[in-house]
């Protein structure tokens, strides 16, 4: 996907308006980000962030500006976020902020600060109207996979905003039943994205018993993938407003969506060999792209947080 095809896309899918989570239809938008993911995993990234973000601002009582294509920046560095500084009758915003996918593709990001006295806040930064005051790096992006999200570390110098340019009160972002909805968004993706796998594998004429068992593995992976997606959509739209349900259901599904989606990975270059990892750029590209998608669960890191939770709800 050339540059100028991959805009075009990104710019059509954000034109489209999504279920938003927990009111109903939830299910329909989980397999909608599965549906992208199987489409290409790059385009899904950058989509699934718009929704997120589209998804934040309905959240907050906000209307998302028309036209615009959002992204979400949250990551954090300890000891080295953004920082919100009052000013006499504005907002200034300094620092840097690391891993900020689509950074000259969008045109607003949700972005993550936090002022003098440790809150922390959520900003709507008009990334075009502050041009002049971010520096986008993105030299330290070394692999070739998602290498067109142009993701890259973002410094602000003194970057000016108004108290209306923050949603919610002090927290409100993680805090909020949504945040935990939308953790499903990226899940959702990494399924599609091994869905695309199994396409291919699908258009293969191999038949030995050893490529069928792998490919049958593989098929199963996914159908278990389109159910967790399909159930989990139905119980954030049965509770909706309980936060401790939200990140108990979104931790439980993100490890088995991993999982299944790891085991794809492992299948299918058992099963085919080198020959498309080496001389299919497609699906090079994409083994590679779900492969590091895959690492935004946070491992063990996760599972000790839901067999906490789950061991203090009894």
């Amino acid at each position: 996907m050339t540059p100028t095809h991959l805009h075009q896309r990104l710019a059509t899918l954000c034109a489209e308006t999504l279920p938003l989570p927990g009111q109903g239809s939830t299910p329909d938008r989980l397999l909608r980000l599965f549906e992208v993911g199987r489409e290409d995993l790059t385009l899904a990234k950058l989509a699934e962030a718009h929704w997120d973000a589209t998804a934040i601002l309905a959240e907050a009582g906000r209307q998302p500006t028309s036209g615009a294509i959002y992204a979400v920046w949250a990551a954090e560095i300890p000891g080295a976020s953004l920082t919100l500084i009052p000013a006499a009758d504005h907002l200034i915003l300094t620092g840097t902020k690391p891993f900020c996918s689509g950074s000259t593709l969008v045109d607003r990001a949700l972005i993550t600060a936090v002022d003098p006295t440790g809150h922390h806040y959520l900003i709507d930064l008009d990334l075009r109207l502050n041009a002049a005051h971010i520096d986008f790096d993105g030299s330290f992006w070394q692999t070739s996979a998602f290498a067109s999200t142009l993701t890259a570390n973002a410094t602000l110098t003194a970057a000016t905003l108004t108290p209306n340019d923050i949603l919610g009160p002090p927290g409100w972002y993680l805090s909020r039943p949504g945040f935990w909805h939308g953790a499903l968004g990226p899940a959702a993706c990494w399924a599609g994205g091994a869905a695309g796998l199994l396409d291919y594998a699908r258009r293969q004429k191999r038949r030995d018993p050893h490529t069928l068992a792998h490919l049958g593995a593989m098929e199963a992976d996914i159908w278990a993938m389109r159910a967790y997606l399909h159930q989990a959509g139905t119980q954030i739209d049965a509770t909706p407003n309980d936060p401790a349900a939200a990140q108990t259901l979104a931790l439980t599904v993100r490890h088995l969506i991993e999982q299944s989606c790891t085991d794809v990975l492992r299948r299918f270059a058992r099963a085919y060999g080198p020959h498309p990892l080496a001389a299919d750029a497609a699906i090079s590209r994409r083994y590679q792209e779900l492969d590091l998608y895959l690492r935004q669960s946070h491992a063990e890191r996760d599972l000790e947080a839901l067999a906490r939770n789950t061991h203090e709800a009894r």
